[in-house]
């Protein structure tokens, strides 16, 4: 594969990164929030300039950069979640708006708008972001299908329903939020690692904004949907790059693209792509199964 190519695969694992934290919150608690790019912010500049500033490791400037996402978002969650869901989603704009205007005010070492460009090279960067997707989206779905996901699937179909069963609310939405930022924090590291340059604006409420467009263009329910939707969307533009239909470049026409997209989908799909489908090995072991017997049989003849 060329370079190219290897830098459009990582660009899709980072997608589909974001929106499996996306997923956590949205899709399995109910919690709506444009501020999950704000954590990608923290976690990439933490884990950089540490790493630039300190001489640090990056693999330890990383944990430090986990770490800080985590203790923020605790701390933000702490009097946000005791607000009603609209108001929480506008103050998670809020919230992101103020990272990125303390990134500016430390230009001393974040380098303001201008953007952060000592990041040094990885080898070998595809496979580990490929590995660290698969093992988010498994961690996401062994979740989902855990004892903790059906309490937070329970308080987003009903809330008070949840609390009479004994759940404590609060504490829940908590987690949750912690747990998502962590995960976009992972991607604000694969980002920056990627890129090799960060910038205020490459955090902005509309990359949060992106997340949330596809998680439901993927289907709110299914972490399936929401990975292929993550993956093959974030791509599309690269792929129509000189591309052209009646002497236009359809590049230049991608946000109508996503627009027209989205609305079929919206029209014709209202769950979403898959819905509450996820893919399954179940018909791939019962195919391995059949094609035992058949050749134990053929065996006995």
């Amino acid at each position: 594969m060329t370079a190219y190519q290897l830098s459009l695969v990582m660009l899709a694992c980072i997608s589909v990164i974001t929106v499996s934290g996306v997923f956590t919150m949205t899709s399995l608690a109910g919690m709506f929030s444009l501020g999950q790019a704000a954590y990608m912010s923290i976690c990439a500049y933490l884990t950089f300039v540490l790493a630039r500033y300190l001489d640090w490791p990056i693999w330890f400037t990383a944990i430090l950069g986990l770490l800080a996402s985590g203790l923020v978002a605790f701390i933000i969650s702490l009097p946000a979640l005791k607000l009603r869901r609209d108001y929480f989603a506008l103050l998670s704009v809020g919230f992101g708006e103020m990272v990125g205007a303390i990134v500016i005010l430390l230009g001393k070492w974040t380098n303001a708008a201008v953007g952060f460009s000592k990041i040094p090279k990885v080898n070998g960067l595809v496979w580990i972001v490929l590995g660290i997707t698969v093992l988010i989206v498994f961690m996401v779905r062994n979740l989902k299908y855990s004892r903790f996901g059906r309490m937070a699937i329970a308080l987003k179909t009903d809330e008070i329903a949840a609390r009479s069963f004994g759940i404590n609310v609060y504490r829940l939405k908590v987690k949750i939020y912690v747990i998502a930022s962590i995960i976009a924090g992972v991607g604000g590291i694969c980002f920056g690692l990627r890129n090799r340059v960060i910038a205020p604006d490459s955090f902005d409420w509309s990359l949060s904004a992106e997340m949330q467009i596809l998680l439901f263009f993927g289907g709110t329910n299914s972490l399936s949907g929401s990975a292929v939707s993550a993956a093959s969307l974030k791509v599309l533009p690269e792929l129509l790059k000189g591309v052209k239909l009646f002497g236009m470049e359809l590049q230049d026409f991608k946000t109508i693209i996503y627009c027209v997209l989205i609305i079929l989908i919206i029209n014709f799909r209202t769950k979403g792509l898959m819905g509450e489908q996820e893919f399954s090995l179940a018909p791939i072991k019962k195919l391995a199964k059949k094609l035992n017997r058949q050749h134990k049989k053929e065996i006995a003849k």
